[in-house]
């Protein structure tokens, strides 16, 4: 099996331990439904239509309604909860509605029912709740001045939850005094509760003073709109309610459960590389920063293990969870995978014994139909070939069409699951694989479940 062979097996095998079914089944197991009241099922995000296909798998006729916003393509065999697909990273009006019916919902629930809440990364994005006055068009407007400066998820969050009627813990507090019970698919560094999918179920930490200091601080108040800046300023001043914070006793009957996580896909990959001969070196699962910026130092890291030098002996594999930033400065296509591929791929030019595969769990990178891409010494090669300037393109954040002429994109289509980004480095030719069979049946043991309970 070739180096980069490996590094795609590697990734398909985390993939799979990130199969949201069993993960669903292992909390509703520890789930009672209610004895009289009604289970109703609501959520977001690019993994929430298969969890809600394995709720109606387990639950069946004990749901009575329930409606779901993904991610467009990302849809799965449901009877009772109606998926609705809508825009992500920017949201557009399919989403408006779905979060309002949502809305609906939950405020209909009453003290004996139980509100069933599945939350997925890119939840907050496929739900805009824009309060009047912001627009949904406002709302567009706002994300995407964030996305192009860069702004971390945690930065975006904090101006997407006081821009809205459902997140940062509106959900919760609009099906209250019903039962909440939230599985969780965490795409955040760190696993906090307030961030993933902008914390619709939690109390919110952040303020409407810190969500203006994130405008302030990418110099975006006079280019962002106006009505988001009136708001954000109205709250600061106290003159609009404070998002539910911790500790608030609307919390009470809600709980929180972190059903799967990074460690999933980090620990997945480190065995699978066990098995391939790999020796597994696991160096974060918070990688974050530029992506052209971690991309050189996956390449330093190269060549340290080449020359012996490194913190693993070769053949190795050294593994990295999180998601990087791209602060877009030009007119290009791609995502954060890809440019750090692209990035990485520059500095590998002529390493002959290294591979590095930068892909997203969830299928997609940025506005493209690839996940990421597995570059080596030669990609560049490729790339100029066909009359490409990679260097200039990095420059013009334009990474997907240098890595498809390349051959080399990873696609894999929508995954069903949304665990943060993966990232590996292969240095030196695997002796062989050990069992085949072995490959990805670790998800039990491997599951790192997190359970939030409001104080009672």
């Amino acid at each position: 099996m070739t180096l980069r062979e490996s590094a795609r097996s590697i990734f398909d095998a985390a993939l799979a331990a990130g199969d949201v079914r069993p993960l669903v089944f292992r909390a509703l197991a520890g789930i009672a439904p209610p004895e009289r009241g009604r289970v109703l099922v609501v959520g977001a995000g690019k993994a929430s239509g298969a969890m809600a296909a394995a709720v109606e798998e387990m639950w069946g006729d004990r749901i009575v309604d329930g409606l779901v916003a993904v991610k467009d393509g990302y849809l799965a065999p449901t009877r009772r909860v109606r998926l609705v697909e809508a825009g992500h990273p920017v949201p557009d009006e399919r989403g408006a509605e779905a979060a309002r019916d949502i809305l609906v919902l939950a405020e209909a629930a009453g003290a004996d029912d139980l509100v069933l809440v599945l939350v997925s990364g890119g939840g907050s994005a496929l739900t805009p709740a824009p309060p009047p006055p912001v627009t949904l068009a406002d709302k567009q407007e706002v994300t995407r001045l964030l996305l192009a400066a860069g702004a971390t998820i945690n930065q975006l969050n904090a101006v997407r939850k006081h821009c809205s009627r459902l997140k940062g813990g509106q959900l919760a507090r609009a099906a209250a005094p019903a039962r909440v019970e939230a599985l969780l698919l965490s795409d955040v560094v760190g696993d906090p509760l307030d961030v993933i999918a902008s914390g619709p179920t939690t109390g919110d930490a952040s303020t409407f003073t810190e969500a203006l200091a994130v405008l302030e601080h990418f110099e975006l108040t006079e280019r962002a709109p106006r009505s988001v800046m009136l708001r954000l300023e109205q709250g600061a001043r106290g003159e609009i309610p404070e998002t539910p914070k911790p500790g608030d006793s609307l919390f009470t009957r809600v709980r929180n459960t972190v059903i799967g996580n990074n460690a999933l896909i980090v620990e997945a990959a480190a065995a699978q590389a066990r098995d391939l001969r790999l020796t597994p070196h696991v160096l974060t699962r918070a990688l974050e920063g530029e992506a052209r910026e971690a991309a050189k130092r996956f390449v330093v890291m190269a060549r340290s293990i080449e020359a012996g030098k490194g913190p693993v002996a070769p053949p190795a594999c050294v593994i990295a969870g999180g998601e990087t930033t791209v602060t877009v400065r030009g007119q290009g296509r791609g995502g954060r995978c890809q440019e750090f591929a692209l990035a990485a791929a520059l500095e590998l030019e002529g390493t002959k014994g290294a591979i590095i595969l930068a892909a997203g769990t969830d299928g997609t990178d940025g506005p493209s139909d690839a996940a990421g891409a597995i570059v080596d010494g030669e990609t560049t090669v490729r790339a100029r070939a066909h009359g490409i300037d990679p260097a200039a393109r990095l420059a013009d954040n334009d990474s997907h069409p240098v890595l498809r002429a390349s051959g080399d994109l990873v696609v894999t289509g929508p995954t069903n699951t949304n665990l943060l980004d993966l990232y590996l480095l292969l240095v030196g030719a695997p002796t062989g694989a050990r069992d085949g069979a072995a490959l990805v049946a670790r998800t039990s043991s491997i599951t790192r479940s997190r359970v939030e309970r409001s104080p009672t």
